[in-house]
């Protein structure tokens, strides 16, 4: 099953997603809450696939992704972001994001992006 790191400075929106793609059977998840902790999680748990939110203290999530990209050109990341970040989400994807996902996010576009990725 695939390794997903999660990463989002809100501990309630980690667990929703945790909680989520636990539904549709992910299981093995690491998680951070900024984009410093994020590119580390990277480094040490090499996972499948990142969701990574935008705005973040610290680091935030375009400076991570362009880090994890850097680290690893086939590194497969999900942006999540909040409504009114188009021109964030439209950097996002021009830095090498495979996606996008609008929060609040229903939690069948969660995993059907998850699912589309990892059978990619």
């Amino acid at each position: 099953m695939a390794k997903i790191l999660v990463v989002d400075d809100a501990a309630f929106m980690r667990m929703m997603v945790r909680e989520n793609l636990g539904k549709a059977g992910y299981t093995d998840f690491s998680e951070a809450r900024n984009g410093e902790e994020a590119v580390e999680r990277f480094i040490a748990d090499r996972p499948d696939l990142v969701l990574l939110d935008i705005t973040m203290p610290v680091k935030d999530g375009l400076a991570a992704l362009q880090e994890i990209r850097a680290l690893d050109p086939d590194a497969k990341v999900v942006m999540l972001s909040a409504m009114g970040q188009e021109n964030l989400v439209i950097m996002a994807v021009q830095l090498g994001a495979l996606d996008f996902i609008v929060k609040p996010f229903k939690p069948e576009r969660l995993i059907q992006t998850v699912s589309n990725i990892m059978l990619a």
